[in-house]
């Protein structure tokens, strides 16, 4: 007995699983070794999968979705045809913060809009670049030993390889744009308050 044919909605979603790991690796600036080195995955096993040729199991999407810093449903979902809008899913965290991610499709630079709650610092590294905007609210930050108090309008942007945290300055909530870069991509536009210097708060 023949295999009955799959569905045509299907088969386009696993279609595009191939281009858009290629497009995130390319954005990314890595190549298939040092993926493969990262994911443990065969460079041979991830060429099938970008051209197309093999389908992505979900053993192997875990991991590049992880490796890529990505929801495993960004790899998955087709954005929706003719339709230029994000669809919001907002994402609740620990001790009553929210995150709610602006961008769906993996690339460089990822945008979310960030809710955050009274917490205590914990400074930590990773590699990447970060600019964060204050909506509302006040923002406390804490990078290496110095300490910032970020305002609505205002723009801190820093090298995550460096120490360090952020969170409300108070014990009221702060309310956040935040870009990260994972290569490490500055940002070369600054207007209004952004363009001024921080200060250190005392």
């Amino acid at each position: 007995m023949s295999p009955s044919p799959m569905d045509p909605e299907l088969a386009e979603t696993l279609e595009a699983i191939g281009p858009r790991l290629r497009a995130l690796r390319r954005d990314r600036g890595i190549t298939l070794e040092e993926l493969a080195r990262d994911t443990g995955i065969s460079v041979s096993t991830l060429s099938r999968l970008e051209s197309g040729k093999r389908r992505p199991p979900l053993e192997l999407l875990i991991p590049l979705a992880r490796t890529h810093r990505v929801a495993l449903d960004q790899l998955v979902a087709a954005p929706a045809t003719g339709d230029p809008r994000v669809h919001l899913k907002p994402r609740r965290r620990e001790r009553g913060s929210v995150l709610v991610p602006l961008t769906q499709y993996p690339g460089r630079v990822q945008v979310f809009k960030q809710v955050l709650a009274h917490r205590e610092p914990k400074l930590v590294t990773h590699t990447g670049y970060e600019w964060l905007y204050v909506l509302a609210g006040e923002l406390r930050l804490i990078i290496g030993e110095r300490t910032f108090t970020i305002r609505p309008g205002e723009v801190a942007e820093f090298d995550t390889a460096e120490p360090h945290w952020f969170g409300p300055a108070d014990r009221n909530e702060v309310e956040i744009l935040h870009l990260f870069g994972p290569r490490g991509d500055q940002a070369v536009v600054r207007t209004g308050p952004s363009a001024a210097p921080l200060s250190t708060s005392r």
